[in-house]
């Protein structure tokens, strides 16, 4: 019967985790926000940058918004990169290194950039985006998306994850407590089948709190929240009355949406993967 204290450690792993999962969704549940609470948000965090309106009075989203919204830190510096590049205000070195050719940026998210560049004007493009992404003016678009509604709060998204991270451990858990207990210890004749259906429950609630969990839990862990995530197809397809974008608004659009993958010159797209060696010409 040594194989009851492996089944009893199985279900508290199990509960436990599935318990965190629970007390996870719900904290994401009442502090996200729906559709209907953005608007009345949207009003109380307005910035005089983020005041044009299309043509049915809704706030259209900022480019640095949608980067944000698309891809969160990472995705607004990746952004900025590029602008600053296509306006030749920056160079993309094919080396993996950028230079600064104006140094007066034109927005808090720019000047913010070149500082992250350092002093000298010259900066590997990993390193000067890793310090980007943590600047304060990075953190102030992060908290007027939240407060709009519109992003998930990293409290939230970091506690799912973590949530999720701890059921999948415990059904792996599940799995290698039953194979010790089936393998290793020693049963009575005909009992292996009892025993594998008693470690089956555990596992079943863990791998089913994990379905369930990606078909609703699953938008919180993006940086999106549904609502924003509605705002993000309304600016694509112009659902939000200002029409799709087109020429340099559009291209830069589409890279706020989805990343390096929207630019045609390859060499560009390279010198913005962060895996791309560093090196001085």
């Amino acid at each position: 019967m040594l194989w009851v204290i492996l089944l009893l450690a199985a279900w508290a792993a199990a509960g436990i985790s599935c318990g965190r999962l629970c007390l996870a969704a719900a904290a994401a549940a009442d502090g996200g926000h729906g559709p209907d609470t953005v608007h009345d948000r949207e009003d109380e965090t307005r910035t005089a940058g983020d005041q044009a309106r299309g043509p049915h009075g809704k706030r259209q989203l900022s480019l640095y918004e949608a980067a944000f919204l698309a891809g969160g830190p990472h995705r607004v510096t990746t952004l900025t990169l590029v602008s600053m590049h296509r306006a030749r205000r920056l160079l993309l070195a094919h080396t993996g290194w950028v230079t600064v050719v104006d140094p007066e940026g034109e927005d808090d998210l720019e000047r913010s950039l070149i500082d992250a560049i350092g002093p000298g004007g010259q900066s590997p493009i990993a390193t000067a985006r890793r310090a980007a992404e943590s600047t304060e003016a990075v953190r102030a678009l992060s908290e007027r998306l939240v407060v709009s509604g519109l992003a998930v709060p990293e409290a939230i998204r970091s506690g799912l994850a973590g949530a999720m991270r701890a059921v999948r451990a415990a059904a792996a858990f599940t799995v290698a407590l039953a194979a010790v207990a089936l393998l290793v210890l020693p049963h009575e004749p005909g009992s292996r089948g009892t025993v594998a259906v008693w470690f089956a429950l555990p596992l079943v609630l863990t791998l089913g709190c994990l379905v369930i969990a990606r078909v609703e839990v699953h938008p919180y862990t993006r940086w999106a929240s549904p609502a924003g995530r509605l705002r993000l197809r309304g600016l694509v397809d112009g659902r939000d009355g200002s029409g799709p974008p087109d020429g340099e608004p559009g291209f830069l659009t589409d890279v706020a949406v989805n990343g390096v993958r929207a630019l045609d010159d390859p060499a560009l797209r390279s010198v913005l993967d962060d895996r791309w060696p560093t090196r001085r010409a």
